[in-house]
């Protein structure tokens, strides 16, 4: 990338796959080719900005920039042209929502089946000579409802996220709740609370997931779900994958349910207690199924030795081990108030800087070689001896927190919150962040379009505003007097 906006050195052309989408400016760039499906109306404009450039002189002396072709091979100009108001796609509800909307569905399911008066056995896809009981029943219900309670029980009403729901929050959580009888309404308040977060512990992302696809075996035999084939072929294959870990205890206690779950006899009259038993004991053992399966792979190579040869090698030539100790040196000091006012996001002076620079010398952390390269780092597209020991000692959590506060005020959801923490969390240990990064793992672990699925385009415009003057903070130390610069 580097080389790339130098334009008169080598490549003159870059295949990029999202790194290039956002976050570099090369203005001599006259030609894109998309040549990839893009829906987010974000994404593509984001696109689009990087042939917006101004570049003076471009096309001649005094021929400034007026125009960039775009090689469109996936229609997406078409398809924007043809749907100007498309909107970013909805923000997906999380895991735990899906979670909470399953219980109280599959509660409002066995509420219905006891109010009809008819036999549980008419209503369940149930064997014959095996009856379901509204005892049995009512146990499964028991428990939806004692879950749900807990998740409402944990949500913290000093928080300010939960506090704009408080009235809501505070007729739940009282001791004489509707719980009984949920009616749609209720089921309805309490769905809308799901995206609070609530300090209750649902289990691990592996429980939860085999929690849902349960409850989408339980809801099919009370017809509110046509996922039980779908959902059967995925309980099959994770029992059988269960099956080839006999050697661990836990596992082996529960042998004899893995082994029904793969034959034909345990879905033959399935009901929803044995469903919801078979759930319970084996929602903290899937976790050990291996998530990869890879095959062993052999090979005949004949490894060749070459002449050997020695190579000389200076410690302090070395730029990693440098940085290494350098960042050890910066630790044992953070008390220095020059690295106190770095870390959180203050101007410095080429004062501060030179003293920065004596310190590391003076100690032997590095050489003059080290102090010089230090001084054209580059990070996320800003370039000085600020950048390089912003990059060790990270950005203060609280100064990061004040940049992002509107993103985390009332009415954010608990994924935007997530997702602005962990940008927190990065600039605390990287002290500068490409914004690129954010549409990269981790952050679309759980947002696969980056913040894109989480915010809206002029707020995800802002957010890398907000970035880029994170990035130039570091920039602006490197001034001969910053201060004056900013101002």
């Amino acid at each position: 990338i580097e080389n790339f906006s130098i334009a008169r050195k080598e490549p003159h052309v870059a295949i990029s796959v999202d790194m290039l989408d956002t976050g570099v400016d090369v203005p001599e760039v006259v030609n894109l080719v998309f040549f990839k499906l893009v829906r987010s109306k974000t994404k593509f404009w984001q696109m689009v900005g990087r042939g917006t450039r101004l570049c003076p002189d471009l096309f001649g002396p005094g021929m400034r920039k007026t125009e960039f072709r775009i090689f469109d091979v996936c229609g997406n100009l078409g398809f924007f042209g043809a749907n100007p108001e498309l909107s970013d796609p909805p923000v997906p509800k999380s895991l735990t929502e899906r979670l909470i909307a399953a219980r109280l569905k599959l509660t409002q399911a066995i509420d219905q089946a006891v109010a009809t008066g008819s036999p549980p056995q008419t209503i369940l896809p149930v064997a014959q000579n095996e009856a379901v009981s509204r005892e049995e029943l009512a146990e499964v219900r028991a428990g939806m409802v004692g879950e749900v309670r807990r998740f409402i029980s944990g949500l913290d009403t000093s928080s300010f996220i939960v506090r704009s729901h408080l009235r809501l929050v505070d007729a739940w959580q009282a001791e004489d709740a509707p719980w009984s009888q949920l009616s749609d309404d209720a089921a309805e308040e309490l769905a809308h609370l799901a995206s609070l977060p609530s300090s209750a512990d649902l289990g691990g992302e592996e429980a939860k997931r085999f929690d849902l696809l349960m409850f989408e075996v339980q809801l099919s035999l009370f017809g509110r779900s046509t996922k039980l084939e779908a959902c059967r072929r995925r309980v099959t294959e994770i029992a059988t994958a269960l099956s080839t870990k006999m050697e661990i205890p836990a596992i082996a206690r529960h042998a004899e349910l893995i082994e029904d779950l793969m034959s034909e006899v345990w879905w033959t009259g399935l009901t929803v207690p044995v469903v919801e038993r078979a759930r319970l004991r084996l929602r903290d053992l899937v976790h050990l199924i291996d998530q990869v399966s890879r095959p062993v792979l052999y090979t005949d190579f004949l490894d060749e030795l070459g002449v050997p040869t020695t190579v000389a090698i200076s410690p302090t030539a070395d730029f990693a081990a440098f940085k290494k100790k350098a960042r050890a040196f910066l630790a044992e000091h953070e008390d220095h108030v020059t690295l106190r006012r770095l870390r959180s996001g203050k101007a410095l002076t080429d004062l501060d800087l030179s003293e920065l620079e004596r310190m590391l010398l003076t100690a032997g952390v590095g050489s003059d070689a080290d102090i010089e390269a230090a001084r054209t780092m580059e990070a996320a597209q800003v370039i000085g001896f600020g950048v390089f020991v912003r990059s060790l000692v990270g950005l203060d959590r609280g100064a990061s927190q004040e940049y992002f506060a509107a993103f985390i005020s009332d009415g954010a959801s608990a994924d935007q919150i997530e997702f602005i923490a962990m940008v927190i969390e990065y600039l605390a240990e990287s002290g500068v962040i490409d914004p690129g990064l954010l549409y990269t793992s981790p952050f679309t672990d759980t947002s696969p379009n980056g913040p894109d699925d989480l915010f809206e385009a002029a707020v995800v415009e802002d957010l890398f505003e907000r970035l880029r003057a994170i990035n130039q903070s570091a920039v602006a130390i490197a001034g001969a007097n910053a201060s004056a610069e900013a101002g």
